[in-house]
C-alpha cells in the first residue's frame, strides 16, 4: 500500500489543482523532447508509462523516443522515478541495479513513495548541480494523483500520459481519467 499516496490524496479535497497537469499527451510516444527551453531534468515514471507494468524494460514502440529522451537530457538530467524499483520494497535495490545497467538511466533510491518523495528529487538533482529551481524538472507519469501530484507538489511542470502501455483497471486510475480527461 502506498501510504503517501493515500495521505496526499485528501489534499485533492482542499486544492484540486494539485492533480492538474501541465501538459496531457496520450502516450509516452507524444512526449515533445526537448519538452520545453525551461526544463533542465525529467523524472519518468517506469511502469505504465514507458514500461509494461512490472517489466524492466522499454516498451518497443517506445524505444526510439525513450533513446531521444536519453539523447536530450543526458547523465543524471533523467531520473527514474517508480514506487517499486528503488523504493524500501526494492530490497538491496536489486531491481533498482538492474534497470540502471539494462536502460543506462539512474533510478532514485527513496524511502518514501510517490507523491512523497518529492524533496528526494529535488536534492537529486541540485546535488548534481542539474538544476537552480525545481520548475526547471518534468514529471512525466501515468498517474495524476501521484506523478502530477508530485510535480505540483515541487512547482514542476507535470506530463501526463494519458493512456499507459496497457489500460489500467486499476479502480484509482480509472477515477482520475472519468474526473480530470478533459471533455471531447
Amino acid at each position: 500500500m502506498n501510504l503517501s499516496g493515500t495521505l496526499n490524496a485528501f489534499r485533492i479535497l482542499y486544492n484540486p489543482s494539485l492533480c492538474k497537469p501541465g501538459l496531457i499527451i496520450d502516450t509516452f510516444n507524444h512526449l515533445p523532447v526537448p519538452i520545453n527551453k525551461h526544463i533542465k531534468a525529467v523524472v519518468v515514471d517506469k511502469d505504465n508509462c514507458f514500461a509494461f507494468p512490472k517489466e524492466n524494460k522499454v516498451w518497443c514502440e517506445y524505444e526510439n523516443k525513450w533513446e531521444l529522451l536519453k539523447k536530450s537530457y543526458p547523465g543524471r538530467a533523467l531520473l527514474i522515478v517508480s514506487n517499486s524499483a528503488g523504493s524500501n520494497e526494492d530490497l538491496d535495490n536489486k531491481q533498482a541495479k538492474f534497470i540502471e545497467d539494462s536502460l543506462g538511466v539512474y533510478v532514485l533510491r527513496h524511502s518514501t513513495k510517490k507523491p512523497g518523495c518529492h524533496d528526494d528529487i529535488v536534492e537529486y538533482f541540485s546535488h548534481h548541480n542539474i538544476i537552480q529551481d525545481p520548475s526547471e524538472i518534468a514529471v512525466v507519469g501515468d498517474r495524476l494523483f501521484t506523478d502530477i501530484m508530485m510535480a505540483n507538489i515541487m512547482n514542476s511542470y507535470g506530463v501526463w500520459v494519458k493512456d499507459g502501455v496497457v489500460k489500467s483497471n486499476n479502480i484509482l486510475s480509472r477515477l482520475e481519467k472519468l474526473i480530470f480527461s478533459p471533455k471531447e
